[in-house]
């Protein structure tokens, strides 16, 4: 019985990922267009911009998310209800787990990838300009390169934060590693071994991120001295 939860817990695996994988596609999203508002000309975008990462990073994760999952949904549908619109919106807990994560970590790369383009070179993309080259490609082969190398610390931290606190979400009732392990905890009053299941599924991701973005820092520095050379 012990091993049939075992391998009922391990199979939420999946839901945690792909949370883990949908909110890291939303806040690398985010992170861009925000890291852009807060170097562009226009003070409205960075004064948007500033003052989202300021609100974002001063809400406790814990509370954003029951602000997203319960409350954003119930005031949406009183001004829905006011306006005669028969329609009644509703977040599962995945969508609001990714949501949530999203809007957290999006401020978070927000910074990471602001000081990325900041410690780009301008004579690179001066001369480049003088070069005749057209913005896309400055972009694609200048900032891009550079701002992939220089953002990766920052990019693993967060990432490896973001993929431990999908188990939050659990509490608004997502079927995930942490959700099984706890319900698994209480059929067979076994806690410290399902508990520690899922603790071994989160350091297996942590240690399998950071050989990846490991190697990928490494092949991007080989590129850096490439050019260099």
């Amino acid at each position: 019985m012990t091993f049939d939860y075992i391998l009922t817990v391990l199979a939420a695996g999946r839901v945690t990922l792909a949370l883990a994988a949908s909110a890291l596609l939303l806040s690398i999203a985010i992170g861009l267009l925000c890291a852009w508002a807060k170097l562009s000309g226009s003070r409205t975008a960075r004064l948007l911009a500033g003052s989202y990462t300021t609100v974002i990073r001063g809400i406790p994760d814990l509370v954003l998310m029951l602000l997203v999952f319960y409350s954003f949904p119930a005031l949406v549908n009183l001004w829905l209800e006011e306006a005669g619109i028969d329609y009644m919106l509703e977040l599962g807990p995945f969508m609001a787990g990714t949501v949530t994560q999203g809007l957290i970590f999006g401020a978070y790369m927000t910074e990471t990838f602001r000081t990325a383009l900041i410690n780009i070179p301008r004579d690179q993309i001066e001369a480049a300009h003088a070069y005749g080259m057209r913005r896309l490609h400055i972009f694609r082969r200048i900032v891009l390169p550079q701002m992939i190398r220089l953002a990766l610390p920052g990019f693993t931290n967060n990432w490896l934060v973001l993929a431990k606190a999908t188990a939050l979400v659990s509490l608004i009732g997502l079927q995930d590693v942490m959700f099984r392990a706890k319900g698994a905890a209480e059929a067979t009053r076994q806690p410290f071994t399902f508990y520690l299941v899922a603790a071994g599924f989160y350091l297996a991701l942590t240690v399998i991120s950071l050989l990846l973005l490991h190697r990928l820092r490494r092949r991007y520095a080989l590129h850096a001295r490439g050019a260099k050379s």
